[in-house]
């Protein structure tokens, strides 16, 4: 499944993000049950959830009305998220509430120039922040978004002045702008706050990535979450849950030139380099500077694990530069490694890697080591066993894709 996350018109809060959820399908009274009990715990709040208009558009508004907003110092507030055990919430909730709140802690601490446990909370630490927060982590997991690809489109922040516990700041607030980091942001369209370090906390940690327009999908469900504002345009975050027609994931690519290296020596840092974790390694014969012959080697790795291969692929060439390419999509194909027997000189069993979408095979070739097997039990040459072996599968399949299907033909 893939689900978009949409506050590029009017910016995310938290109860706005619990308004969506629910919107989307989440469990309203248990949301709610879950919120208010989250919430005695820093002074006790009322939430209600109800179905209003914002400038023309039906949205869900959760209202969570508390008592004043508490000072509270983040390893106090640690002590008291501790004490939650609603039976609702699971240990993977909790840690994704703890990891929320830890975010807005560290945002404040890095604007404040302050140690973590210096932080102390203010609007964030009170009772309907809290709820805010236990109720979307809640919802998010009612819905099972954590088995989805989820993505952002690009954060509405408003624009203008604010006052908070720290007087008056800039829109987007301090800590707001810290959290978003490395997410993209537009002003407008409106000078007010429209996101709340809460709202962003809770984006950026539900969230796989970012995305400038919506990916490839089937639309299944929308679902709207009103802000508490009423201006001339939509005050509504929007999620939007479908299939992708392919799954994606996401990677780094690395590639540099390089025109003084042996043969020997590119055979060996092709090796280094899959052996450090790159998921595929490429070297493709170019004209560089000056009509020299050289190579290009491009590299693709996990966006986690990009810098430990940029350091060998620095080391291992010598090269002075290296491109980098940050958030690369592919689409994936589920991948699988299946057993079959086939018939060359009699039944052998051989493993292919088969590539499905959905339940659809989409391909399957034999294990090189398998072929290479039978090519030397057979003494048949191994570009006929690959072609034999691969034909034979796709037989299998097709016919027993005609027995499920009943009506003679593929799926």
């Amino acid at each position: 499944m893939v689900t978009v996350i949409d506050p590029q018109l009017a910016g995310v809060s938290g109860n706005m993000m619990v308004g969506a959820l629910i919107d989307l399908g989440a469990h309203p009274e248990r949301t709610a049950e879950v919120m208010e009990d989250a919430a005695s715990h820093f002074g006790g709040a009322d939430v209600s959830v109800s179905e209003v208009k914002r400038a023309g558009l039906r949205a869900t508004y959760v209202d969570v009305r508390a008592d004043e907003s508490l000072s509270v110092g983040y390893l106090e507030f640690l002590r008291l998220l501790e004490g939650i055990s609603h039976p609702a919430l699971d240990d993977e909730m909790l840690s994704m509430a703890r990891a929320v709140f830890h975010t807005i802690a560290q945002a404040e601490a890095s604007v404040h120039g302050v140690k973590l446990d210096e932080v102390h909370f203010h609007e964030v630490g009170a009772a309907d922040a809290v709820a805010d927060v236990m109720g979307a982590v809640f919802a998010y997991f009612d819905l099972n978004l954590h088995r989805d690809e989820v993505y952002t489109l690009p954060v509405a922040v408003g624009g203008g002045l604010v006052r908070g516990a720290h007087g008056l700041t800039p829109v987007p607030a301090p800590a707001t702008t810290e959290i978003l980091r490395g997410f993209p942001v537009t002003g407008g369209p409106s000078g007010v706050e429209l996101a709340t370090p809460t709202g962003s906390a809770l984006l950026v940690n539900m969230v796989r990535g970012h995305r400038r327009f919506f990916p490839p999908m089937e639309i299944q469900a929308t679902g709207y979450g009103a802000g508490s504002m009423d201006p001339e345009f939509p005050n509504i975050l929007r999620i939007v849950r479908g299939s992708g027609p392919v799954p994606h994931d996401t990677v780094t690519l690395l590639e540099t030139n390089v025109d003084h290296l042996s043969g020997e020596v590119l055979g060996n840092i092709f090796e280094r380099l899959l052996e450090a974790g790159a998921l595929d390694v490429t070297l493709t014969p170019v004209i560089m500077k000056k009509n020299r012959p050289g190579q290009l080697i491009r590299v693709i790795c996990r966006e986690n694990e990009y810098e430990r291969i940029l350091e060998h692929l620095f080391s291992e060439t010598g090269t002075l530069g290296v491109r980098i390419f940050p958030q690369v999509h592919r689409g994936v194909l589920e991948r699988r490694i299946m057993e079959a027997e086939v018939d060359i000189k009699g039944r052998r069993t051989a493993r292919f890697k088969v590539g499905l979408m959905g339940s659809r095979v989409v391909n399957a070739r034999i294990e090189y080591e398998d072929a290479r097997r039978i090519s030397l039990e057979t003494g048949i040459p191994l570009r006929d066993v690959i072609e034999m072996s691969e034909k034979q599968f796709r037989d299998l399949k097709f016919k027993a894709d005609q027995e499920n299907d009943g009506s003679g033909g593929l799926k």
